[in-house]
């Protein structure tokens, strides 16, 4: 499916574009909330920008997607492949991300309040500057991924791997 079928399918009120191939598509900017886009492949697509509030991910294939500044506030992203994905200052909030594969992702000032990441792996992943306040941590593989100056406040990190992570200086100090 290309971009222009996809948007016109969304206009007339389609919401579901399970298994769609949109490889490598350009859809920065776009309003596509609450879509569904299980076992879609868009890997290396370019959402920045882009709204895609209370849409369904669960096993789609994200990898080095440009998702920076995206509005992702209610999202599953449950067992998404997300690897190196570009999700700089994007807003998660509320998003489940249970099982996704996050290795090497760029969450830098990303914003994951409230957010389940139980059982992610986000091993080498930067979260320089993030707000996991809140977020389910439990049992997330966050080794040596980069936590400078990220706020992580009433997270919970039990069963985490934190081996060579980088982590926010008031835990270092305290």
């Amino acid at each position: 499916m290309n971009v222009d079928t996809l948007l016109a399918k969304y206009t007339s009120g389609d919401r579901d574009f399970s298994n769609v191939e949109l490889s490598e598509a350009n859809l920065e900017g776009v309003k596509l909330s609450g879509v569904n886009f299980i076992r879609a492949n868009l890997s290396q697509a370019i959402l920045r920008n882009s709204n895609l509030s209370g849409a369904f991910f669960v096993l789609a294939d994200l990898q080095k997607a440009d998702l920076s500044g995206a509005i992702l506030i209610v999202v599953n992203f449950s067992g998404a492949n997300l690897q190196e994905a570009n999700l700089t200052q994007s807003k998660l909030s509320e998003a489940v991300l249970t099982g996704t594969q996050l290795q090497g992702a760029n969450l830098t000032e990303a914003n994951l309040q409230g957010a389940i990441l139980a059982g992610a792996n986000l091993s080498e992943a930067n979260l320089r500057g993030g707000d996991l306040r809140g977020a389910n941590l439990y049992g997330v593989d966050l080794r040596n991924a980069d936590l400078t100056d990220a706020k992580i406040t009433h997270a919970n990190l039990r069963g985490a791997n934190l081996e060579g992570a980088i982590m926010p200086e008031q835990l270092i100090t305290a």
